[in-house]
Parts: structure tokens; sequence; C-alpha cells
């Protein structure tokens, strides 16, 4: 009597491990470019921290570089996602500078993952062929200084700003903050001192002013004390 042998399961998906969990796969490889930056990682490096095979890595991502932009989308959707928000949460323009600032000091300083901005520190020092990958980024922090002079030209007109605010060197002047405090972080500053560089970056701001145009109620020069005339007889 033959005995029925059990069928053979189904085979995974070509180049997939069965249990291959992409999303974590993906994490770990954002973690890895974002320490060492997209040509200092290696194939290898990505493979032994993803758990899984180069023939997996080319059958859910399609290219190293593939991964890397992958991976790029993860982080604006997840650590950098709370600065977006700002942009539809705060009410002037000034919050949102503060909010983004103070926020990325806490994300740039957080031990749970690389310091810094993966954004700013990701493609730094890319051989020619790795081009694309550097406007990749490049694009990203351009559209971000964008949003903020939109964001700034939006509280001119709103009468939050003076008139004649340059926006576009605001705008130019805190991206150069962002990427400063980037490299701080990466340099080991503390969450505590990153805030007090945003917090010094807010000094500048141009005086905040009422809807109406007229100097904020916190702005406003104190009143003087006019003098009482001695009285004469």
């Amino acid at each position: 009597m033959k005995h029925l042998q059990p069928p053979d399961p189904e085979p995974s998906p070509r180049g997939r491990p069965r249990g291959f969990d992409r999303q974590a796969a993906l994490e770990a490889a954002l973690h890895l470019f974002w320490q060492h930056g997209y040509d200092a990682t290696s194939l290898a490096d990505l493979t032994a921290a993803m758990g899984i095979s180069p023939p997996s890595l080319y059958a859910a991502f399609g290219s190293k570089k593939g991964l890397f932009l992958e991976a790029v989308d993860l982080y604006a959707s997840t650590h950098g996602a709370s600065t977006a928000r700002a942009f539809t949460e705060e009410p002037t323009a000034h919050a949102t500078i503060r909010r983004m600032l103070l926020e990325m000091a806490a994300v740039f300083s957080d031990p749970a993952h690389p310091t810094g901005c993966f954004i700013v520190l990701g493609a730094t020092n890319c051989v020619p062929a790795s081009a694309d990958i550097v406007a990749a980024l490049r694009d990203r922090r351009i559209a971000n200084e964008k949003l903020l002079r939109e964001r700034i030209v939006r509280g001119i007109r709103e009468g939050e700003l003076p008139a004649g605010t340059d926006a576009a060197a605001l705008a130019k002047f805190y991206g150069a903050i962002i990427q400063g405090m980037s490299i701080q972080a990466r340099d080991g500053a503390s969450r505590a001192e990153l805030e007090e560089v945003a917090r010094r970056a807010l000094d500048a701001w141009p005086p905040v002013t009422s809807s109406t145009g007229a100097p904020s109620a916190r702005q406003k020069p104190a009143a003087r004390t006019r003098k009482r005339k001695p009285a004469t007889d």
C-alpha cells in the first residue's frame, strides 16, 4: 500500500522568502541609509539589515535606488510627517515655523534612530553615477523651502508680517537653520541645545502684527509716562 505524500506547499513569490515583512525591511533600510548615506551603504549591508537575499531585494524594490526612494517616502510620511502637519494645523506663519523647528529638534536628536535629517544627510559625498539620488533629495529640500516661502507670503498678505518682508530671504534663512540643526544633531547636539538654536532663530522673526497690520499687544512699545507739571500758586 502506497503512503500518500502531503502536497508540496505553494511556492512564495519569486525571490521573496516566506514570512517577508516588506514594511519592516524598508524601515531597516531607511535607518541604514540615514546613518551612512546612499553610496556608503552596500547591498550586503542592506540585505543583512533587512534579513533578505539580494534576489528578494530586487524582487520587492526593483533596485537599490528604488529601495532608497521608497525609504525617502517612508521618512516623509513618518519621521517628517509632524512638521508637514504644521502647515495645515497652525494659524500663523510664525507658529508654523516655531512648531517645525521645535519638532525637528526632537526628531533630529531622538536616540531611537540615526540623528539629523535624512533628507539633508542621505545623499552626501555621492559619486557621479548617483546624481539622480542627489537630485531627488535636493528637490525635496527645495520643495520644503518653497512651502516655507508660500506660508510667509500668506502671512504678509494677512497682515501678520510687515508688507516689506522679503519672503524668499526669510524662507532661505530658516531652511539654513534646519540644515544646520541637522548637522549639529549628527555631531551630538542634544534636544535642549537644538531647541535653544530654534528659539534664537525665532528671535530673527520680523515684528508680528495683528490682522489689521497694527503692532501686536505683546510688541507694542510701552507707553511713556507723562511727567506732571508742578503745581503753581
